[in-house]
């Protein structure tokens, strides 16, 4: 029960954290207030379990209702509490007043007088964006027209126009409205704020490798416990048996930091800014045995164009994949064979149940053979334990929802309005697996709480190439064999 609880306050957390970077700079209903609206779902669920004692006997109307029902009044609450801003007939922008009611922040943009918003008109050639009206916004500038070339050309353009008059005044943001028609939008440029803000420099060295230090500990900790078979007993009692997590613990922060190397990577590729990772050390107990929540990167620079943002996207979870599956065979071959029982499934390391996951399937039978029936089950090697996380954070971060890699690549394919749609769908087609796997019902919940729209890139209409939409897809095919079961035709085949 001690892990439900720490699962629902880490739920309220993050989910309060989402809601006050998404929400606050676009309405004025209490952030409290919205956050509820998220956690309901959550709260109703844990009220059932309390009362009943069983998470199986949930009506599936008390699954889906909450679960509808709930972003809906979060929009309605959010458009309610919207600032209500009209436009000058003289063409000269108000003063701009913030979230609270007071004068104008730097959060705001700056007023721009008559002669900068002829200067700003004189930035649209009528032969690459015909502007037909500039929108005041309180925070931004929204130049609606049509669109007369391509929109890479036109962006580039523009933006060059803006820079020369204006400078570094103004981020250029390129997004595509409800109607279909593209529009500008120019907003205050943060950077110039933070430029010289100490607590903004990319680099924190010191805490970087602390966090790496403490996790290899945590880890290292929790691989002994597994060997040793003590996880929830008692710690190892001799650095001898605490170096018997080693293995477990370089193989783990391998997978995790490859992959953040992989986003970092692709960061410096299309000059976003961006941290080294920082690793997240847990001391491993029985409610998270795993000794690490995992690992972030930060980008404290806008993303570009939807190119780099698929590239940033896909980068870390291929990345973090090809290293996990050499490491998963080598476990694999040093794991043993038992027999299945009823305990057996895709989370019970000491007897795993391969078939359950079609790529962990695959990847049994390559690395075992015949040794590996039907009836087989798998106690696994420590490294094989690592390598099935590794497959477990890379379908995680493939969900094509929101800020996760995944909800960034069908953005990036599909655009901002479609990718979020995919988002949904992806979130109700988890949820009702979970009612046949339910191993999954702690990553519905989870998913849910993961806001359904991504933040748009500055250039968000200029679309992707073939090739990155062919391995865009292939990606999404990597997540189906990681999450699906082995169909029975496969399992005859192989097995």
């Amino acid at each position: 029960m001690s892990l439900f609880w720490l699962i629902l306050f880490l739920l309220g957390a993050l989910t309060y954290v989402a809601v006050r970077r998404s929400a606050s700079g676009l309405t004025r209903t209490p952030i409290w207030l919205l956050w509820l609206v998220m956690m309901m779902p959550a709260f109703i669920w844990t009220a059932w379990v309390l009362v009943t004692g069983n998470v199986e006997s949930m009506p599936m109307l008390l699954l889906i209702v909450p679960f509808v029902v709930c972003p809906f009044i979060y929009w309605m609450l959010v458009q309610m509490g919207r600032p209500v801003t009209a436009a000058q007939s003289s063409g000269e922008a108000s003063p701009l007043m913030a979230q609270d009611g007071e004068s104008t922040t730097s959060n705001a943009i700056r007023p721009i007088t008559k002669t900068e918003e002829k200067v700003l008109q004189n930035c649209f050639p009528w032969s690459v964006f015909y502007l037909q009206n500039i929108e005041y916004r309180p925070q931004a500038l929204v130049c609606r027209g049509k669109l007369r070339t391509s929109p890479e050309v036109a962006y580039r353009t523009i933006r060059e126009n803006i820079e020369a008059q204006f400078g570094d005044r103004f981020l250029v943001v390129f997004q595509e409205g409800m109607n279909g028609r593209p529009f500008f939008a120019l907003v205050s440029n943060p950077l110039i704020t933070k430029r010289n803000d100490p607590q903004q420099q990319t680099a924190r060295p010191a805490v970087m490798l602390g966090l790496l230090g403490a996790t290899l500990i945590t880890t290292t900790l929790a691989g002994s416990m597994g060997v040793t078979g003590l996880v929830g007993a008692e710690l190892p009692q001799d650095f001898p048996t605490f170096l018997t997590g080693l293995p477990y613990a370089l193989s783990l922060l391998s997978i995790l930091g490859v992959h953040e190397m992989g986003h970092y990577c692709a960061s410096q590729i299309h000059r976003v800014r961006a941290t080294l990772p920082y690793f997240i050390p847990v001391p491993p107990a029985g409610i998270f045995p795993f000794g690490t929540f995992g690992a972030f990167i930060q980008m404290k620079s806008p993303v570009p164009n939807r190119k780099a943002l698929f590239d940033i996207g896909i980068a870390g979870p291929l990345a973090g994949f090809v290293v996990t599956v050499p490491l998963l065979i080598w476990g694999l071959l040093q794991s043993d064979v038992v027999p299945l029982t009823e305990t057996s499934s895709i989370l019970n390391f000491t007897s795993l149940q391969p078939t359950e996951s079609l790529m962990l399937a695959l990847l049994s039978k390559v690395a075992l053979g015949t040794q590996l029936t039907a009836e087989s089950a798998l106690n696994l090697h420590p490294v094989a334990i690592a390598g099935c996380l590794g497959l477990i954070i890379t379908a995680l971060n493939l969900m094509p929802v929101g800020q996760l890699d995944g909800g960034h690549i069908v953005h990036a394919m599909f655009g901002q309005r479609t990718g979020a749609l995919i988002g949904q769908v992806t979130r109700l087609l988890v949820l009702a697996l979970s009612m046949v796997q339910h191993e999954y019902l702690l990553w519905a919940i989870l998913l849910f709480f993961i806001p359904a729209v991504d933040e748009p890139a500055l250039n968000d209409v200029s679309e992707l190439n073939n090739g990155r939409d062919a391995l865009g897809l292939l990606a999404l095919v990597l997540l189906v064999m990681i999450v699906l079961p082995a169909p029975p035709a496969i399992i005859q085949l192989f097995y």
